[in-house]
């Protein structure tokens, strides 16, 4: 197996075993400390938490397929990173209410949006 695989499919599934351990925690212990609004808040971060670690499972499989993985590997990170910023940042402010985060999440969008781009860029462009 390839390291990058090997990177992607551990992360991938780290990142969704802590999607169920954060998602379980807000529908459980935050249900009745946070408003409605922030629960609605939490529960976005905990599925685009768990959405872009199924991502980075499917780039760990796709990069055994792979001769040069580069792309994917980039792709990853940026999963990776949209995770941090975007659920990240939402998980805070959620749980705290600190809304100067509010102006980190989109940065996490975009990183997102862009793993998807660069995922299908290097679809295209794959060498089999």
């Amino acid at each position: 197996m390839q390291p990058v695989a090997r990177t992607f499919i551990a992360l991938g599934s780290i990142n969704a075993a802590l999607a169920v351990i954060l998602g379980a925690f807000g529908a459980h212990a935050l249900k009745a400390r946070i408003s409605p609004e922030m629960l609605s808040v939490y529960h976005t971060a905990s599925q685009y938490h768990f959405y872009h670690a199924l991502g980075m499972l499917l780039i760990g499989a796709l990069a055994s397929q792979f001769r040069n993985p580069g792309a994917l590997q980039l792709s990853g990170f940026l999963m990776l990173a949209g995770i941090v910023l975007f659920s990240g940042s939402l998980y805070i402010l959620a749980v705290t209410g600190v809304t100067w985060l509010g102006a980190v999440t989109p940065l996490g969008g975009v990183a997102f949006i862009a793993a998807w781009v660069v995922l299908a860029y290097a679809a295209m462009r794959a060498a089999v």
